[in-house]
């Protein structure tokens, strides 16, 4: 009989919760022994650990007597929790915290396997990279991320399944993020022209939830670049980190250095109107040219050359074609001429969601 195995998540915001209605649903789920959120954390009291937390009841969960409940906890406490457990840990980072996603190699070498959406830990300095990989092999653990691009799509594990089979990846293309896919569909479509202007689609964008609080953390590229980033390094380019290569911001220049405070907020959407001629303008001139615009992110592996930003494609791409808030990318490598293209929704709670319990799936089964 196999030891059982135990876990603990971190963050439970808008991902998080739905990653723990899908634990609470899966059969043979591993033992859930701690759960923190910004202010507090519950643990199954050691040495006994139990009882587990139940997934399907967190809510209610820091009413029973029988688990330990405290304040937020540093990196080194929750690790030394999960590593005390009498069997396998598994840690799942439902944040986007960068002091998390730099521990993570202290949960690695204490032989606790990691699956996260978290982008800043794959993104950030390429010491924080090779040091995750390195810690994972030292404590003979499982780091799974496939969530840090695309969502819920299979992009990680099909770059990395051509990569462990020999194959050689030329280039990568493609839309990167729902939100500018859904801002640049709207704005500029393939099929017709459109008379919005640029200023009342972002806004419609941020009125459906398709933006962060700050529309700027979207139009910067920033999001595109770290995606850029893990999979450039996956391919095996030794990039630096996101902010060392171009990345072509949509933020006009004046508005750039408004506070991220509500009234900046407010100001900044405000004051776009007065920008919509400039994107007008790169609109009308892809028009001219029998073209749409898009922003998309590329690397090109051959000249170790990884950019974001705008582009004109033909209006029967693939690119150009793309419906709502979808990604596509596109795998270019010496056995697929004709690229490997993988589309579909690549935002959301729920599929983000979907693909960190598929993450956890795996790590249970190779455990």
């Amino acid at each position: 009989m196999s030891p059982p195995i135990y876990l603990g998540v971190v963050g439970v915001g808008g991902v998080g919760t739905a990653f723990l209605s899908q634990l609470s649903r899966l059969p043979n789920a591993p033992q859930l022994i701690l759960l923190a959120r910004s202010s507090q954390t519950l643990l199954s009291p050691s040495p006994s650990y139990t009882p587990a937390i139940p997934a399907a009841d967190w809510k209610t969960a820091s009413e029973t007597p029988s688990l330990t409940k405290s304040g937020a906890l540093k990196p080194e406490e929750i690790a030394n929790h999960l590593a005390s457990a009498p069997g396998r840990s598994i840690l799942v980072d439902n944040t986007s915290d960068p002091a998390l996603a730099a521990s993570y190699p202290l949960f690695l070498r204490k032989g606790i396997s990691v699956v996260t959406p978290n982008k800043k830990g794959f993104s950030s300095d390429l010491a924080l990279w090779k040091d995750i990989f390195n810690s994972s092999k030292e404590g003979k653990a499982l780091v799974y991320h496939e969530s840090t691009v695309g969502a819920g799509l299979p992009v990680i594990s099909s770059l990395r399944d051509l990569v462990a089979t020999g194959d050689e990846v030329v280039r990568i293309e493609g839309v990167f993020s729902g939100t500018l896919s859904f801002l640049f569909n709207t704005f500029a479509p393939a099929s017709g022209s459109s008379s919005a202007k640029w200023s009342e689609v972002v806004s419609q964008a941020k009125e459906l939830g398709y933006t962060e609080p700050d529309p700027r953390d979207d139009l910067n590229g920033m999001d595109v670049a770290r995606k850029l980033t893990i999979l450039a390094r996956i391919a095996g380019l030794d990039v630096q980190s996101p902010d060392s290569f171009p990345i072509e911001s949509l933020i006009p220049k004046e508005l750039a250095s408004l506070p991220s405070s509500a009234d900046g907020i407010k100001e900044f959407m405000t004051r776009l109107p007065e920008f919509d001629d400039q994107m007008s303008s790169i609109k009308e001139g892809a028009e001219k040219a029998g073209k749409v615009v898009r922003y998309v992110g590329s690397v090109d592996v051959g000249k170790k050359e990884v950019r974001v930003g705008l582009q004109q494609f033909d209006k029967d791409s693939a690119i150009a074609g793309l419906k709502g808030s979808d990604n596509i990318i596109s795998f270019y490598t010496r056995r697929y001429t004709n690229p490997l293209i993988i589309q579909g929704a690549g935002a959301g709670g729920d599929l983000t969601a979907h693909g960190v319990t598929s993450d956890l799936l795996k790590v249970v089964e190779r455990l």
